[in-house]
């Protein structure tokens, strides 16, 4: 239908040139057929009668017929004007615009008019030729030519609309609905993989459309598939916290005993086992399963950054046994931010592992350094080692679990859960620089919620 309409309003657009194009050519076989019946009668001299002159002005479609030559007017063909001369029209030196003016106004006239043509007589045959013709018959056959022209535009443009709807529908609609097919079978399982569409499109367009189409139903299949075992991760972690929460339950009432005692040596290391039990059953408690659930909202509280270091630092430091590792703290005594400890704990203990465990992989001596400052807006903690820096899938998958892991044989989960937690606290989780030199990562707490209380 659309095709059938632009081919109607493109021959509309050049109807109105046709039309008068065929006005013109009309007029101008007038005046030949006048000119041939003036040299019939000239040539005849005065052996034609009133009948045979009828005649020929017929044929003409003409009523008279005026010949200028050698500067004379002569009327050479004539017969009875029903009435006057209308309009007189010059073909002899006539603009586009005015012949299709001029036929308009020939279509929208309904009315009986005598008007006069001029035109130049072909083949020299004298300075001017002068008809005088009736406007309905040519005011009739404009119309039949409007006709035809209509008809033609019809079926060429349902011929053309034919082609045209079997060719798209070949071209376009049928791998449109292939695709759409592909799309329909594809979200009935996304999981598996053999339903991924398969680009075969011959149109440029389309085939790009298959491709990126390919390449998200590849894409979702994969993080469903990670989905999947990030549930069966969180029900097995689950199953695990729920047994060593019960153990470690027992070993926090040994180490409560533990403070009891007096032996200076148990006395001090006696409330850091107390803690680090005490984390490890929190952890267990609140199952973190990073496929299972997510993280629970962090409990802000006031921290006092150098014990909490302290704390991980003293950890890692016998965690790293006779390797040469060496750990400097350049925290200020009073900085006191608003954190969850837990979580707190969780993420630098997290970086500061890394940092170790890159250190003794490298078998060589290494040094981590932790420091942290202020500003009006932020709070800013720093880790930093000499270890050898990360590999480039680490630093291209860096924060995603499973695909991010620093260490062969390392999950990834580390900085993505470390990452998560940041979050949680308005905050962000940065890779500073990562080459031979060593890995520096900044976390980025904000002051704003800590500001407003201050302020009520």
């Amino acid at each position: 239908m659309l095709t059938v309409a632009f081919v109607m309003l493109a021959e509309v657009l050049i109807f109105v040139p046709s039309i008068a194009r065929f006005r013109e050519d009309y007029l101008l076989l007038r005046l030949e057929r006048a000119q041939i019946a003036s040299l019939a009668s000239s040539a005849a001299e005065d052996m034609i009668d009133d009948e045979l002159e009828a005649e020929l002005l017929s044929n003409a479609g003409v009523l008279n017929v005026v010949l200028r030559r050698d500067e004379m007017r002569q009327l050479i063909l004539s017969s009875p004007v029903p009435q006057p001369i209308y309009q007189s029209y010059d073909l002899r030196d006539v603009t586009a615009w005015q012949l299709m003016r001029d036929a308009l106004a020939c279509l929208l006239d309904t009315e009986e008019r005598v008007i006069r043509v001029l035109g130049q007589p072909v083949r020299d045959g004298g300075q001017l030729i002068e008809v005088t013709m009736q406007s309905q018959p040519l005011r009739a056959a404009m119309i039949d030519y409007g006709l035809r022209i209509l008809v033609l535009s019809l079926v060429i443009s349902i011929i053309t609309a034919g082609l045209l709807f079997f060719a798209v529908r070949r071209l376009l609609v049928q791998p449109i609905r292939g695709v759409v097919g592909a799309m329909q079978a594809y979200a009935q399982a996304p999981e598996d993989a053999r339903r991924i569409i398969v680009p075969s499109a011959t149109l440029v367009e389309l085939r790009e459309a298959e491709v990126a189409l390919k390449s998200m139903e590849t894409q979702l299949t994969g993080a469903l598939k990670q989905k999947e075992r990030l549930a069966q991760l969180g029900g097995a972690v689950a199953k695990i916290s729920h047994d060593l929460r019960n153990i470690l339950t027992t070993a926090q009432l040994f180490a409560d005993r533990m403070e009891l005692s007096d032996d200076p040596a148990v006395q001090r290391a006696a409330p850091k086992i107390v803690r680090s039990v005490s984390r490890a059953v929190n952890l267990c408690e609140t199952t973190l399963a990073f496929g299972k659930a997510e993280e629970p909202a962090p409990a802000l509280d006031r921290v006092q950054l150098s014990l909490l270091v302290n704390d991980v630092v003293d950890s890692e430091r016998l965690a790293a046994g006779d390797h040469d590792i060496s750990f400097s703290e350049d925290v200020p005594a009073g900085l006191t931010l608003r954190a969850d400890p837990e979580q707190l704990f969780r993420v630098i203990s997290n970086l500061i592992r890394n940092a170790r465990q890159a250190i003794v992989a490298s078998r060589a001596p290494g040094e981590i350094c932790i420091g942290a400052a202020e500003d009006d807006n932020e709070w800013i903690i720093r880790i930093r080692d000499t270890g050898p820096g990360l590999p480039p899938k680490a630093r291209e998958f860096l924060f995603q679990p499973f695909q991010g892991g620093i260490r062969k044989g390392g999950t990834g989960l580390g900085l993505a859960i470390s990452a998560e937690l940041i979050r949680g606290h308005g905050g962000r989780l940065e890779l500073e620089h990562s080459d031979e030199t060593g890995t520096a990562f900044t976390i980025r707490l904000p002051k704003g919620a800590n500001e407003l209380e201050e302020s009520l």
